[in-house]
């Protein structure tokens, strides 16, 4: 059987490996399609076999959401090289994977990985025939769903897409109070707290603190309670620093997140409570 370009582009529409990898299949199956198919999957698995221990850090972070904002997810995608991480092929996948996670309400890579595509293969068969093609570790690190039923979703993606924020908000939709939770999920993104708020803080994380805050100040042979008034101090820094409703907000000093959503929520008469938070970071 002839090997057409048409019947090339046919397989690689399907399976998305390169030009070249989709005519030796089809040589290789005398033009069977189906066969050509599983002939580039267990190139990909091999290849993915192979790239196993490989570092994939760079990649791309993308949000997908429904029209009436209630539903978003965001994806991870990494591979190993910025080149790769800036093609067509790739940021068109990542698009896809983040509207198939959100079709699919998948809430991590696993579940995604299972979903199938248009095509007819899983995201795990088209990530490993992704990594035949373009010679790489491609891989699925991260996946999230929000779902808001009485509220919506705000999110941000930084220029370069290696960076994603996702804001869930009660309260009442308007372009106000979407717009409102866009600048505070690039203030997620751009200042990177650790949770909306101090009782978002594990006890852990916080009598951690206060134990180097302690030593510090005995280092320094303050006595107890001026220690202590220090320690307070340093808490209430390290809140301000590391609560999102705490920061000053990145476009106004001297302003807190908290004082901009109560400015709001007096302005507007409605509610806009921050639910959930969700940040990307490649790599990280």
């Amino acid at each position: 059987m002839e090997i057409t370009i048409q019947l090339i582009k046919q397989l690689r529409d399907k399976t998305g490996a390169g030009m070249a990898d989709c005519k030796n299949a089809l040589n290789e199956t005398q033009g069977d399609i189906d066969k050509a198919i599983e002939v580039l999957r267990k190139k990909g698995a091999a290849t993915a076999s192979k790239r196993a221990e490989k570092s994939a850090k760079e990649g791309s972070v993308k949000v997908s959401k429904t029209d009436d904002k209630k539903i978003a997810a965001m994806i991870e995608l990494n591979c190993e090289t910025d080149f790769v991480a800036k093609g067509d092929g790739f940021q068109s996948f990542t698009d896809k994977l983040a509207a198939l996670s959100l079709n699919h309400k998948a809430n991590s890579a696993d579940e995604l990985l299972n979903v199938k595509t248009d095509e007819g293969i899983t995201v795990k068969e088209t990530i490993d025939s992704m990594m035949a093609s373009v010679g790489e570790k491609v891989e699925l690190r991260r996946v999230k769903c929000i779902e808001m039923k009485n509220g919506f979703i705000s999110s941000y993606v930084h220029f370069g897409s290696k960076l994603g924020g996702l804001v869930a908000v009660q309260g009442p939709y308007s372009d106000e109070a979407y717009d409102l939770g866009n600048k505070i999920a690039m203030q997620l993104v751009a200042m990177s707290p650790l949770a909306i708020d101090k009782d978002g803080i594990a006890k852990e994380v916080i009598e951690k603190e206060r134990e180097i805050y302690i030593a510090a100040a005995k280092n320094e042979g303050k006595p107890d309670n001026i220690a202590e008034k220090i320690v307070e101090n340093k808490l209430g820094k390290f809140y301000n620093e590391n609560c999102l409703l705490e920061q000053e907000y990145i476009n106004e000093s001297g302003k807190s997140v908290g004082a901009l959503i109560k400015e709001f929520e007096k302005k507007s008469d409605g509610e806009f409570k921050l639910v959930e938070i969700v940040r990307y970071q490649l790599g990280l």
